[in-house]
């Protein structure tokens, strides 16, 4: 494959910031590790505040890595997600004319289920437990409507943006590709589907655009995580085992919260090698399939940190590539981060270098 990337949140936001502590020196840091060290030539930058991306995608570019600058705005309606869309575009757009040419545009992410207007409910949760969700989807009577916009939003974006474009979808939205320069699917390779994980790609590959999946990734534990074959992002992955209610208290709730210690439900056993081996036999697949790229989900994520003891080790419901500390406690691999890598790092930093 082509691009070799991963995803890297620079602050999602849904009740809760995803990436607390942006820090722009420790950003560019991470995003060179990336490069040197996890051999990636591509990366995935998402975030809901639209200076942080730019910050971000500016440092990842000056790296020569192919930037696809994903802004996130969730649970709002159409006009204003689309406002939002124009504005992270004219952001990008001067990144591109202080001469970062490798920039993409990615024009939101499964709004079927993540913006307002398409499945009952003011929320993602709701949309997401909605239990007609299924019946609409089965019936397709989403896409008309999210065509409708992705259009709009395409026309709106390549005003001011001139570079190329996408959007990242669900594998059962059905996009009109002809708008955009690349089909960008969400694609998680879950137990339920089984040998279908590929077969269901292969309807992408008639557009005549080149295929990139825009999100995969494997959480380190395998009690249940993510086989349910409904797995839709990272708020899935962390569902039925992070308790969030503690979760919510400890990030949302200033100076109280702190006395909430975020914790799993339940009792799980850490399974590093498992996270690895799934992730580079989902890479081994997609590169066989002839996808033009394929973006890990995710490389850090600071709201399930790794705690020695396991019912607070929220790492074991993270997808991702490294394991974060809180605390101040540092890594042994990179002394002056506070992360370490996990075994899925070292093996797709092996297959990158290798493929």
């Amino acid at each position: 494959m082509r691009l070799k990337g991963v995803c890297y949140d620079v602050g999602n936001v849904m009740g809760i910031n995803w990436r607390p502590n942006f820090e722009p020196e420790q950003v560019k840091r991470e995003l060179q590790i990336i490069r040197d060290d996890l051999h990636c030539n591509a990366v995935k930058i998402s975030g809901s505040d639209i200076n942080r991306v730019t910050v971000a995608a500016r440092f990842a570019a000056d790296l020569d890595l192919e930037v696809w600058f994903n802004p996130t705005m969730w649970d709002r309606g159409p006009e204003e997600t689309l406002r939002y869309l124009t504005k992270a575009a004219c952001a990008a757009e001067e990144l591109r004319g202080e001469g970062r040419s490798q920039i993409v545009f990615v024009t939101g992410g499964e709004l079927t289920l993540f913006m307002r207007g398409f499945i009952e409910g003011n929320s993602f949760r709701a949309r997401v437990g909605n239990p007609n969700l299924m019946t609409v989807v089965k019936a397709g009577a989403h896409n008309g409507p999210l065509n409708a916009f992705l259009a709009r939003a395409n026309r709106s974006v390549r005003k001011v943006f001139h570079g190329r474009v996408t959007y990242a979808s669900l594998v059962w939205e059905k996009v009109n590709w002809n708008n955009f320069d690349f089909v960008g699917v969400d694609h998680y390779r879950t137990k339920k589907l089984g040998d279908r994980y590929i077969s269901m790609l292969q309807a992408e590959f008639v557009h005549g655009k080149p295929v990139v999946v825009t999100e995969f990734g494997h959480a380190t534990t395998h009690s249940g995580i993510g086989e349910d074959g409904l797995l839709l992002s990272t708020a899935g992955l962390e569902e039925t085992t992070i308790n969030q209610a503690s979760q919510l208290l400890h990030y949302k709730i200033p100076l109280l919260g702190r006395l909430v210690r975020p914790r799993l439900n339940g009792e799980h056993v850490r399974d590093e090698a498992w996270q690895a081996d799934m992730v580079v036999k989902t890479l081994e697949l997609l590169d066989s399939a002839g996808v033009d790229g394929a973006f890990i989900m995710q490389f850090l994520s600071q709201i399930t940190p790794y705690s020695d003891t396991p019912r607070y080790d929220l790492d074991m419901a993270s997808s991702s590539l490294v394991k974060y500390y809180e605390g101040g406690r540092r890594g042994a691999t990179y002394p002056d981060l506070n992360w370490e890598p996990k075994e899925s790092f070292k093996a797709v930093a092996a297959y990158f270098a290798n493929h």
